[in-house]
């Protein structure tokens, strides 16, 4: 479901026209049925949306859903009081998937060295990341509670509530199923007029920042020796996936506000936190809480000695959930280490503005190593960038030549455009305490508008996490 195509928004009308004539029927002919017909409706649209993107992903879907939560119908029938044990089966089945199509050449090809050439070129369905999380969360949440298995209906809605099921947010049962059994079609216009001012930003967001800062990353990715250029690309990128995945995620949030859905926003303004700390509690919100929860306090989090090693492990886990690669691994690790030293030095913090000045350092340094999959190239680049010699006039110089012209002055507007954006958000979250209020307000939506018309690019870009 890529929001950003014209066909994904022809696709919802074409269903949400079909349910509403539906509705109108049923409502004539057995109203008592009304509420039934509604999550059936909702399901029914999830699942064609999804069948939309390809069969592959539909399946795949279909197959993790429902083992999911038959499997776990199993456990609580026949071996309740031994839920732990059978647990060790059924999280590995629910993870095959993923290990299969995200992990399998990696783990097998290029680190223990095995030829499964049919491996190589395996790709990942859309979402399979986050929606395989969440039926993982599901499983966990429902032992460690002890609560009853919810209807198959509404378990189905809450595994493919569309706006959020291939790229989050990865939502726990808790927050979501109460809401997916009590769902009712209500076309209330407060709640769309509300939801269509997060699709606007959110489609700003993608359309004309994400999509134009991505046609300006190859001109400077190239480079291995010049660290302004390295730097550079380290900002493109860091700044396109920021607009690229909050902008999907704002989309799906205001298309669930639409509907009288509530999901998490997964984003907050991670770029005016302060500290990686922040940063982490404002970026991918709902990944954070699921690696909190499930992998770091099960692990001692910060109550056991070796707390550092612990926070380690779970950066390092967390970046091979974000892809199958070295370079991935070292992201992960970098961040846990800034986490660590985060901690080390609280007590000695920096004010504000230098704080903030070196949490972003630290923030886009370390997004080299999550673009370049080129290990060869990684280094080098690496090398270039913690080498004092390499920042002379000559690369200075050089760096400017790219930019000569016209080239200059629009990547200035755009990086400016992005500035102001930043701008908002820091406003918003620090006068406020309201993450994006500034941006939907009426006028600025009015220009998000016009600057998308005229400035969105005519190729359409997939979004990026749809890889993960």
């Amino acid at each position: 479901m890529n929001f950003a195509e014209l066909r994904f928004w022809g696709l919802l009308l074409i269903g949400l026209v079909v349910i509403a004539a539906l509705r109108t029927a049923c409502r004539a002919a057995w109203p008592a049925a009304l509420p039934r017909f509604d999550r059936v409706a909702l399901i029914s649209l999830g699942m064609f949306l999804l069948m939309c993107v390809s069969w592959r992903t539909f399946v795949i879907w279909l197959c993790v859903a429902l083992g999911s939560y038959y499997g776990l119908k199993w456990i609580l029938k026949r071996h309740a009081g031994a839920s732990r044990k059978w647990l060790l089966v059924l999280i590995p089945l629910q993870l095959a998937p993923l290990f299969y199509y995200k992990y399998g050449d990696f783990a097998l090809n290029r680190v223990f060295g095995l030829g499964f050439d049919s491996l190589h070129h395996l790709v990942i369905p859309v979402g399979l990341s986050f929606y395989t999380f969440q039926k993982v969360a599901f499983v966990l949440d429902t032992l460690a509670f002890k609560e009853p298995l919810p209807r198959l209906l509404d378990y189905m809605n809450f595994a493919g509530f569309f706006p959020q099921i291939v790229a989050g947010p990865i939502e726990r049962k808790r927050d979501l199923l109460p809401q997916m059994e009590a769902f009712r079609f209500r076309w209330d216009k407060g709640l769309i007029n509300d939801g269509a001012t997060w699709v606007t930003v959110g489609i700003f967001f993608k359309c004309c920042l994400a999509d134009n800062l991505a046609i300006w990353m190859p001109l400077f990715k190239a480079s291995t020796s010049n660290p302004f250029m390295i730097w550079m690309a380290n900002l493109l990128f860091g700044l396109r996936i920021y607009y690229d995945f909050a902008g999907y995620s704002l989309i799906a949030f205001g298309l669930a506000r639409c509907l009288g859905v509530r999901l998490t926003l997964n984003f907050v303004s991670p770029y005016c936190a302060r500290s990686v700390q922040e940063l982490w509690r404002r970026w991918h919100v709902t990944l954070s809480n699921w690696f909190r929860d499930y992998v770091y306090i099960p692990l001692g989090g910060g109550r056991v000695r070796a707390w550092a090693l612990v926070l380690a492990v779970v950066f390092v886990v967390s970046g091979l959930w974000h892809g199958a690669g070295w370079n991935f691994v070292l992201w992960g690790a970098l961040h846990g280490s800034l986490l660590i030293f985060h901690r080390l030095t609280k007590p000695f913090a920096a004010p504000g503005p230098l704080a903030w000045l070196s949490t972003m350092l630290g923030t886009f340094f370390a997004w080299l190593c999550f673009y370049e999959t080129r290990s060869d190239a990684l280094w080098l680049k690496l090398g270039t960038m913690l080498s004092p010699g390499a920042y002379n006039g000559q690369a200075l110089r050089a760096a400017a030549d790219a930019l000569m012209g016209g080239q200059g002055v629009v990547l200035g507007g755009l990086l400016g455009l992005a500035a102001a954006t930043l701008a908002l958000e820091w406003w918003s979250v620090r006068r406020r305490d309201e993450p994006y209020v500034l941006l939907r307000r009426p006028v600025v939506l009015a220009c998000m508008v016009v600057l998308t018309v005229v400035l969105a690019p005519g190729k359409t870009n997939a979004f990026i996490y749809f890889a993960f």
